[in-house]
């Protein structure tokens, strides 16, 4: 059958190919799906478009984020049907085969399908909240407040916290305070650390997580930190950095006598599905997502930016690379 597909052909060069999609290889725990919307990831696409990402080869097509409806399934599939709208990771393709094993989630009735694949980013953003030590009443700071550390912001709220989110774009900052975060701040125009410390009556922050991704955001923001404070690391780091990492070290260790602990949240430490040996999986907080949506408490209208063809693929990118006050949530519209 004939499918349509965004491609990464080179660094900075992206296309829209149509290519043959050969439904003989159904397996039988597959299902063949037609996108309904997909939704570009800007961090991890941005540095894959960029060649730098080892594991992304070129050509390839990017994309993890889907609500599709199912065309068909394998002999083996006895949960699912031809017709059901479904969540799932796929790419920015027309049709794609993908198992139904794992994320492969059913949609909601009660949220609009646009909002669906918006599933994946607070997914990730929740693992920053699983494994931090945030209590009701407690003082968070975000830094970077693009899509997931905008969602990272809720989640921080809805636990308890009084949120404080920090970014350079004005546009990211008013799209927090949309969703009702404590204070937004511009990290170019104020002094975050002396606004910090009136926020929170001199003590700092008790975790700060840290969705940007660059190094130098995480080591400047140091100082927000309280005494047994919390740095969780959100967004995967990229890009060289130096600095002396002894001052960083003697910072930690000396800071008040007290420690600064360093955690990893990235999204895989959770396994997919529900076991009896670990509490929290990708599906479990998959199917809260789907209730806080459906409850708004957990908000997504005002993260999206642009509903696109996949013909304007190109323009997309550029705009999240090069206009990011106006270019934020981006979704593909298959139909």
């Amino acid at each position: 059958m004939q499918n349509k597909q965004i491609v990464f052909t080179a660094p900075w060069q992206v296309e829209v190919q149509n290519t043959s999609l050969s439904v003989s290889t159904i397996g039988e725990h597959d299902a063949l799906v037609k996108k309904i919307y997909t939704l570009i990831s800007p961090g991890t696409e941005l540095a894959c478009l960029s060649g730098n990402e080892g594991w992304f080869g070129m050509p390839g097509v990017p994309g993890y984020a889907a609500v599709s409806e199912i065309i068909e399934v394998g002999n083996g599939v006895t949960e699912f049907n031809a017709g059901d709208i479904v969540f799932h990771y796929g790419d920015h393709s027309a049709y794609q085969i993908v198992s139904t094993e794992g994320m492969f989630m059913k949609a909601p009735q009660n949220i609009p399908l646009s909002w669906v694949p918006f599933t994946r980013m607070a997914t990730v953003a929740f693992t920053s909240t699983r494994i931090s030590q945030i209590e009701l009443g407690d003082h968070v700071a975000v830094t970077g407040l693009g899509l997931i550390g905008n969602m990272a912001s809720q989640l921080a709220k809805l636990q308890g916290a009084n949120v404080f989110g920090i970014d350079l774009s004005e546009q990211r900052l008013i799209m927090a305070e949309k969703t009702a975060i404590s204070a937004a701040l511009h990290a170019g125009h104020a002094n975050v650390r002396e606004e910090i410390m009136k926020l929170t009556g001199g003590e700092g922050v008790s975790t700060l997580i840290e969705a940007t991704g660059v190094p130098k955001a995480a080591v400047d923001n140091l100082p927000l930190i309280a005494k047994f404070g919390e740095l969780i690391f959100l967004g995967s780091p990229r890009g060289e950095y130096q600095t002396n990492v002894t001052e960083i070290l003697n910072y930690v260790h000396l800071m008040n006598y007290g420690s600064i602990t360093f955690k990893g949240a990235h999204e895989w430490r959770y396994p997919v599905e529900k076991n009896g040996f670990v509490k929290h999986s990708l599906v479990r907080n998959s199917q809260i997502v789907f209730r806080l949506m459906a409850e708004n408490k957990l908000l997504v209208e005002p993260l999206i930016s642009h509903v696109l063809k996949p013909e304007e693929a190109g323009a997309a990118y550029e705009g999240l690379r090069n206009d990011k006050e106006h270019y934020y949530g981006v979704l593909f519209d298959w139909s």
